[in-house]
């Protein structure tokens, strides 16, 4: 019996992974909107595997921030008040202008790399339409971890990441219009430039409308008291997808 344990183990992990991707696609993709109750017995029944697996899928969701677990009453779907959205990104309006300028007094910065990173972010949603809100989230995480690591401040990327969750920026990403992302991405470039001049006044304030704008970008789209759980572009179909934009 025992020789089969590793086997079944494995066919189990792979259920779960399969869970995971499909149950995050449909949040993502606002098939289960912000709110949803998810129920274990539902899930396992309508993608084909036990509710082991889907446990597990559950678990991941949680950590990463997609879904929140209320004791005694199950998984729901992440959602946002206007409010806490504008809490975010008041913060981020403060900390992340700071620890770009700093960024551009170090001299420790890879600029080469960071300009190589907007690049490829232009590749990846040519004229402000993402082929893969993935690759782009991830482009853009690295492109904001690196100038944050650049500000010789150990602490100021933890508290900035501490503040920021994952769903809430590709939540970003999804509700930009082309000529919204087209603005941010050159935004990017922009940034590249003031770190290599390097001009900390300019760096700043760069970084500061950055963050300005990628917030009402949200509002815009949002129109309400509670956000709406993230939800694709009209011009992604099914592609599922952390600093921020």
């Amino acid at each position: 019996m025992s020789d089969h344990t590793p086997l079944r183990e494995a066919d189990n992990g792979h259920a779960a992974d399969d869970a995971y991707r499909l149950i995050r696609e449909q949040i993502l993709s606002g098939q289960r909107s912000a709110g949803a109750w998810l129920r274990e017995g539902e899930l396992a029944e309508s993608i084909g595997v036990s509710r082991t697996p889907v446990r597990e899928a559950l678990r991941r969701l949680t950590a990463e921030g997609l879904v929140r677990h209320e004791r005694n009453r199950g998984v729901q779907v992440q959602a946002w008040s206007i409010h806490d959205l504008d809490e975010i990104f008041s913060l981020r309006a403060v900390l992340e202008p700071w620890g770009c300028r700093l960024a551009a007094t170090t001299g420790t910065i890879d600029v080469d790399a960071l300009d190589a990173l907007a690049h490829r972010m232009d590749e990846v949603a040519p004229d402000g339409r993402p082929t893969d809100v993935d690759e782009l989230t991830e482009l853009n995480n690295r492109f904001h971890r690196m100038i944050l690591e650049a500000s010789d401040n150990s602490r100021l990327a933890g508290v900035v990441s501490s503040v920021i969750q994952m769903p809430l920026v590709w939540r970003t990403f999804s509700r930009y219009s082309p000529d919204a992302l087209r603005r941010s991405l050159a935004h990017h470039h922009e940034l590249v430039a003031a770190l290599a001049a390097p001009d900390p006044d300019w760096a700043e304030s760069v970084m500061r409308s950055h963050v300005r704008a990628a917030w009402h970008s949200i509002r815009l789209r949002d129109g309400g008291d509670r956000a709406p759980g993230p939800e694709l572009p009209d011009q992604v179909s099914t592609t599922a997808g952390q600093p921020p934009l």
